[in-house]
């Protein structure tokens, strides 16, 4: 069998082409993408061709036994020993927080998007309220967080929360140069969002923060320069920040993959969890908050 027919017969009719991609890329290591489409049914191809180019690259890298995102193993060592400031102030390390886990942890909790956790989160009396890594979340289980490659929904949450009254002021935790300014409107998307880029050492990776209020555009220009512990933000209110209670989402990019327009996947598929650990590693390498502080 030919190269290209081994390529279009791991394709075709598959349900799942994430899978299948990396199926194929473990039995050929010199795998590219450019041939994958080329070689693809028409169907198949038309499928991937509707999905991040960058997130398919990466996929092809995994099964290859390589980092999904090259720059990974250099940025976590990077980010073990970087000089960082806290988020807000005062820290979030300085005093109490709750766990906000998703999955019955707290029975009587109301959903993030709904306006009555506001009432059932001040009522618990501490200053932070915190969102995990990792988390699967039912919340995501929507047509707007599925993709053509796979019918499997984006759940598993690749950023950490942080829960506080609306207009608290957020703080850059490492130098940096702002990379995008951008308002994502659609429901349960980010609102006012902002992505920073940084050097690590010659390796550059971003950060984003999302829901953040209608002072941004006010606070951050593209291409400023921002110094570590400089006010960059404040947290949005639900009618600016995509319809959420108050809180940030902080994450890391290793990859922005082909994302350029100030927006990035927010949650990953739950089977290709280890390829989006590469691309988004956990953002607690940058707040360095104690893992109990996650747990109920």
């Amino acid at each position: 069998m030919t190269r290209a027919a081994t390529i279009s017969a791991a394709l075709t009719g598959k349900a799942d082409l994430y899978a299948a991609l990396r199926g194929l890329a473990a039995q050929l290591s010199d795998l590219l993408l450019t041939e994958v489409l080329a070689a693809a049914p028409t169907h198949e191809a038309a499928r991937l061709r509707g999905v991040d180019q960058g997130l398919l690259r990466a996929v092809i890298r995994c099964g290859q036994g390589l980092p999904a995102a090259a720059i990974e193993p250099a940025l976590r060592q990077y980010l073990t020993q970087a000089k960082v400031s806290p988020l807000f102030l005062p820290a979030i390390s300085e005093g109490p927080s709750l766990a906000l886990l998703t999955r019955g942890e707290h029975p009587d909790m109301p959903a993030f998007s709904d306006r009555a956790f506001d009432a059932w989160f001040a009522a618990k009396g501490v200053p932070y309220g915190l969102g995990s890594y990792g988390e699967k979340r039912s919340v995501y289980a929507t047509d707007q967080f599925a993709d053509s490659a796979s019918p499997e929904r984006r759940t598993y949450h690749l950023g950490i929360d942080v829960f506080a009254p609306a207009l608290t002021s957020v703080y850059a935790p490492l130098p940096g140069k702002v990379a995008f300014v951008t308002y994502n409107a659609d429901p349960l998307d980010y609102g006012h969002t902002l992505i920073l880029e940084h050097d690590a050492e010659g390796t550059t990776f971003h950060t984003l923060y999302g829901h953040l209020a209608g002072t941004l555009p006010g606070l951050c220009k593209v291409g400023d320069s921002v110094a570590a512990g400089q006010l960059i933000a404040h947290l949005g209110d639900w009618h600016e920040n995509g319809g959420w209670a108050a809180h940030i989402h902080f994450q890391i990019m290793a990859d922005l993959l082909e994302q350029t327009d100030g927006n990035f996947f927010g949650v990953g598929h739950e089977s290709l969890w280890d390829v989006w650990q590469s691309i988004c590693p956990d953002p607690n390498l940058i707040l360095r908050l104690a893992p109990e502080r996650f747990r109920v």
